[in-house]
């Protein structure tokens, strides 16, 4: 069984969905350390051919805290609507994505990680994406180990062959180590680079047909 673990990012980039389209089983990892100025709450769309950040509101979001922890002030969804529908209301699949985005905002939570985890269900969906998906780390109770050990005693639990990563993560797991507990390790870089990489997936769910989009998910290389 192929595994992939990672922070419940806010409407996060496609890279993200061919990672999870890639795994039998994705854990939303949940109960680690919120990082400010990363993307638990914020990300990147389009607007007047200008990227600009599309935040979600939090509050307890200190460095101390747990992502499960941080709480989502959803009073402003509204103004975040808007926002997503001035800037992508003339784009060719606008009439059919912005439901979805537009539900996923809507959506009633108490905590960001609860909020992203329903976003990431909601965009696999749209994008027939079957993989299983662990709304939350805390069950596996190993927060006494750090890093690398963590993640290995959670991919042991799940019984896991191989352990998937983004690219990014190639100099934080060591593919020897994975082995020494009979699991393979594989990073999938995302092959893309128009649109920007650094977008949201809303911007590609408004500009581009959802076949397309399919498509782009097996866009990748394994490293």
């Amino acid at each position: 069984m192929k595994v992939s673990i990672m922070q419940p990012y806010f409407f996060p980039y496609i890279g993200y969905f061919q990672l999870i389209n890639y795994s039998d089983k994705f854990i939303n990892y949940d109960d680690v350390n919120y990082i400010k100025g990363g993307w638990i709450n914020r990300n990147k769309i389009l607007s007047n051919n200008s990227e600009i950040y599309f935040n979600a509101d939090v509050s307890n979001n200190k460095s101390s805290s747990l992502i499960s922890d941080v709480f989502y002030k959803e009073k402003h969804s509204s103004k975040k609507i808007k926002t997503i529908y001035y800037s992508y209301n003339k784009e060719k699949n606008f009439k059919n994505a912005f439901p979805v985005i537009e539900k996923c905002l809507n959506y009633k939570c108490k905590n960001i990680s609860e909020l992203n985890i329903y976003i990431i269900k909601q965009i696999c969906k749209y994008l027939y994406i079957d993989t299983e998906i662990q709304d939350t780390s805390k069950i596996y109770n190993n927060k006494h180990l750090t890093k690398q050990d963590r993640v290995i005693d959670i991919c042991k639990k799940e019984n896991c062959t191989e352990y998937i990563n983004t690219s990014g993560g190639i100099k934080l797991y060591s593919k020897k180590d994975f082995l020494n507990h009979q699991i393979k390790l594989n990073f999938i870089k995302c092959k893309i680079e128009k649109p920007p990489l650094n977008l949201s997936i809303i911007h590609l769910l408004m500009t581009m047909d959802k076949k397309r989009i399919v498509d782009m998910l097996e866009e990748y290389v394994l490293l």
